[in-house]
């Protein structure tokens, strides 16, 4: 999938100096009843009908993901408190009825700031602070809101281990804690980011501070014309709703005695609440703004699979990924479980408290019993939720749960290194004793629904049989979407005759994910060859998917195109420059312009495109290579090298900047300095094949084939199946 912005958090939408009054729709007469565009008229507007649905989502996390400061919102302590990090004090403090803190800016000196709005609630409450540009900054610094004896009641970072500082990309400051970009969506309703980038300023405008009725129903103008029309409601199709959350109306579980579990009345056809739901609670990029409830959520959002990095190699959480993709490879999620089906929507808790949600649908009687839980009635080890969805806690005191639902495999945490629920309860044993505990209970190792790790924890050791394993998760149908897809992109790394006429067909799948997987896994494809497989993509009924085959063919001529590929590249540039627009704030968004102007041979577009991007972030590494790229390849040799020791001056340790470096040397014949940055690229990634490859390569054209051999022999053991070493090693023996 194109990397078009760091994956985002949340959603949101207010004016920065507050808001009009909510437009409603005009009322005609039911004569003259036209049905209008919908707009957004406020979560106030929908009070009078809708009461007890208000009343359930007054006080939850929805009501209070984003308030104004007052003495009723605002949990922290402001009586002069005082806070100690990385050598710095913050004092918290109140003054004429506002708000303050004094801590270290963007230049590292103490200075007093006014929060301008509380965000969140529970177990955490943070901070907003303006900055120019109409920037709004997340302060690091969070208050505990959780009760005294359970550890709260406190300041606390949100970074504890480390030493974050003004120059930090962690720091409050920096963009990485900008509510507009990363937070603001999912935290207000009908956000607009409104981006100048001419003057580099937000003009961050809402129609409701949270996370109101519109966020989840959609724009409500019509419905509400509909409500007042009396004898004429029947003019506006489907009383003006955006979107009907009709999936579950009519719909019963019963659970079969035999198995002791539910299934379903009706096959679940939809995906309408559940990608509602995931606009937020997934990890993702938002690639437009205008997104229509009841959409495919990838027509404006890119969902990330199970990257590495994100998910370990059974799919359990790693990173901050929320819920989505976890569900996604759930058992629950293929039986056509949806998340109304155990929270409610609207205050958000639980439907029963602990393991009662599950016995709506699994029998009591079976899964309650010692047998099954193999633990004291009572005990922590008998609650279905602590082995099926074990936590993980994010932002320090954030405990949440992993929604891939499933069956504790401590023998997996042997053989893979991944996480199981039994040690994370009984810290003192290990795996293997768990392993061990399981069988005799069993008589076997446990299974599960997901089995897909060992195939991808192959795939990322670059085993022998790797490739073998992808193709085999690719092609089965029964495999969750969302574990075809990253199967998809990770079998780039291969390409082989076996791999590409399996992503070809995956091109075609009727899943987006997987078809956006497969364009990501052709990436390496020469391009006249991935254009014959992939230019159908361009017309793709998901936008996201037309906007990443953009930005990979920007660079086939047009002559080479029909009339009708013409038209489609056409549409689907503008949604892709569009798409940069979004992010015309980040590096990211800039990084990827400069991509699409330098394929298109518009250079100084491209090279303007480089250096904006490193300007809205100076540690921004592609800026750098990016922009060193173009300058080789206008035969600016000098200023590339330029480039990328400013970029290093930056990052030091950035891999990719002494790979360049050492590619620029090589060319220019100075191969001692070569070698050198070569090496030092392949030890900063010791897992990154090309690198190593590369290094190993110059150390032979040097003449140093000892050395080269050794080093081959190095990249080997941690990459035993990686196709490029097992050929350069044929290479090199072969060589006299």
């Amino acid at each position: 999938m194109l990397a078009l912005v760091a994956l985002g958090l949340l959603l949101a939408s207010w004016s920065l100096s507050g808001v009009g009054d909510a437009e409603t729709a005009s009322v005609d007469s039911p004569a003259t009843t036209r049905v209008q565009q919908a707009r957004f008229v406020g979560g106030k507007a929908c009070i009078s009908c809708h009461a007890s649905a208000v009343r359930e989502w007054k006080g939850s996390h929805h009501d209070l993901a984003m308030q104004d400061v007052s003495e009723q919102t605002v949990l922290g302590d402001f009586n002069q408190a005082r806070f100690n990090y990385a050598g710095v004090t913050s004092t918290f403090f109140k003054r004429d009825g506002r708000f303050f803190v004094n801590t270290d800016g963007p230049d590292g000196k103490l200075a007093d700031f006014q929060i301008r709005y509380a965000f969140g609630v529970s177990p955490l409450q943070q901070y907003l602070i303006e900055l120019p540009g109409g920037r709004l900054q997340a302060l690091s610094i969070a208050w505990d809101s959780r009760a005294r004896e359970a550890g709260g009641q406190r300041w606390f970072h949100l970074y504890p281990g480390e030493k974050v500082d003004h120059k930090d990309v962690l720091h409050w400051t920096r963009r990485s804690q900008n509510w507009n970009h990363m937070c603001a969506e999912c935290h207000s309703t009908d956000l607009r980011k409104n981006y100048d980038a001419s003057t580099q300023r937000f003009h961050t405008t809402w129609t409701d501070i949270n996370v109101s009725c519109e966020a989840c129903h959609g724009p409500g103008s019509n419905h509400l014309a509909w409500a007042k029309r009396a004898g004429g409601w029947n003019a506006i199709p489907d009383k003006g709703l955006a979107v009907r959350f009709d999936e579950r109306r009519n719909v019963h579980w019963t659970i079969d005695p035999a198995s002791g579990n539910a299934k379903r009345s009706a096959r679940r056809t939809t995906q309408k609440e559940i990608e509602t739901c995931a606009r937020c609670h997934s990890r993702r990029s938002q690639l437009s703004e205008d997104f229509v409830h009841g959409r495919p959520l990838m027509d404006t959002h890119a969902p990330a699979a199970l990257q590495s990095g994100l998910y370990h190699v059974d799919g359990q959480i790693r990173d901050e990924v929320y819920e989505y993709a976890s569900f996604r490879q759930s058992k629950m999620y293929s039986k056509g479980v949806t998340c109304s089906d155990c929270h409610n929507p609207h205050s958000l808790k639980l439907k029963a408290s602990g393991s009662a949600v599950c016995m709506q649908c699994h029998a009591a009687v079976k899964y309650t019993s010692t047998a099954h839980h193999h633990h004291r009635a009572g005990s922590a080890g008998s609650d279905c939720l602590a082995c099926h969805m074990p936590t993980k806690t994010y932002m320090g005191v954030d405990v949440r749960r992993d929604h891939s639902l499933r069956v504790p495999r401590p023998d997996q945490s042997v053989s893979l290194g991944t996480p199981n629920a039994c040690t994370a309860c009984h810290t003192d044993k290990s795996a293997v004793w768990a392993a061990a505990a399981v069988r005799g209970w069993l008589g076997r190792d446990a299974r599960g629904f997901q089995t897909f790790a060992p195939a991808l924890a192959a795939a990322r050791k670059r085993a022998p049989n790797a490739e073998a394993g992808l193709l085999a998760l690719l092609d089965d149908p029964l495999q969750p979407a969302v574990v075809r897809a990253i199967a998809a992109e990770e079998l780039g790394a291969w390409l082989s005759p076996q791999s590409v006429p399996a992503l070809a067909r995956a091109l075609n799948d009727p899943d987006p994910q997987v078809r956006g997987g497969a364009l990501a896994g052709l990436i390496d494809l020469p391009l006249e060859q991935r254009w014959r497989l992939a230019a159908p993509l361009l017309h793709d009924d998901v936008r996201t998917l037309r906007i990443e085959a953009a930005g990979q063919f920007a660079g086939v001529p047009l002559e080479q195109m029909t009339p009708q590929q013409r038209a489609d590249m056409e549409r689907a540039s503008a949604e892709y420059l569009a798409a940069q627009k979004q992010y015309a704030d980040t590096p990211e968004g800039q990084v990827n312009l400069g991509n699409y102007y330098a394929a298109r041979g518009e250079f100084a577009a491209a090279e303007a495109a480089y250096r904006t991007a490193a300007v809205r972030d100076p540690d921004w590494v592609p800026a750098y290579v990016n922009l060193a790229d173009l300058q080789r390849q206008m035969q600016r040799d000098d200023a590339a090298e330029q480039t990328l020791r400013a970029g290093l001056k930056q990052q030091a340790d950035a891999a990719v900047l002494h790979y360049s470096l050492g590619l620029l040397q090589v060319r220019a014949k100075q191969m001692e300095a070569a070698l050198a940055s070569l090496e030092r690229a392949a030890k900063l990634e010791p897992e990154n094949a090309n690198y190593s490859y590369v290094y190993v390569v110059a150390l032979h054209s040097n003449g140093q084939t000892r050395a080269a051999q050794a080093a081959l022999r190095q990249a080997l053991s941690r990459m035993p199946g990686e196709p490029v070493l097992i050929e350069l090693k044929g290479q090199l023996a072969a060589t006299p």
